[in-house]
């Protein structure tokens, strides 16, 4: 269910908004959640981005194992988890915490970065860091 998509750019991203003026140029079904994992190198480039895992209205499930194991295969050394809420509320629920929390820490056995979580809709982004 994965859709790859090759972004243009080839310098450092160093903030929250330069990554989302690429999230808006990823054509998504806002109607439901979607996770889209960014892959960086050692010098936070972007080596890829994809549409991972697509939900329902309210939900998005997200397999750890399936997330780093597509990291580990690009030999990424960071990446940054973004998903929109189709009620545009930003607000980040207990449970979009919870998974950024848990997901770092497994990214910490793995020595890879998970630098942010970005909840997102058409016009604008909250970062949960």
């Amino acid at each position: 269910m994965e859709q790859i998509f090759e972004l243009k750019e080839k310098k450092g991203i160093t903030r929250p908004y330069e990554l989302f003026t690429s999230i808006k140029k990823i054509n998504i079904d806002y109607a439901q959640e979607n996770l889209i994992v960014f892959y960086f190198n050692t010098k936070n480039i972007l080596i890829k981005s994809e549409i991972l895992f697509k939900g329902g209205l309210n939900s998005c499930t997200i397999d750890p194992k399936t997330l780093f194991r597509h990291a580990l295969k690009l030999n990424a050394n960071s990446l940054i988890i973004a998903h929109n809420h189709p009620s545009d509320n930003l607000e980040p629920s207990n449970e979009d915490k919870e998974v950024f929390k848990e997901l770092k820490k497994c990214g910490e056995i793995l020595q890879l970065k998970v630098l942010d979580s970005i909840i997102f809709n058409k016009k604008t982004y909250y970062s949960l860091c």
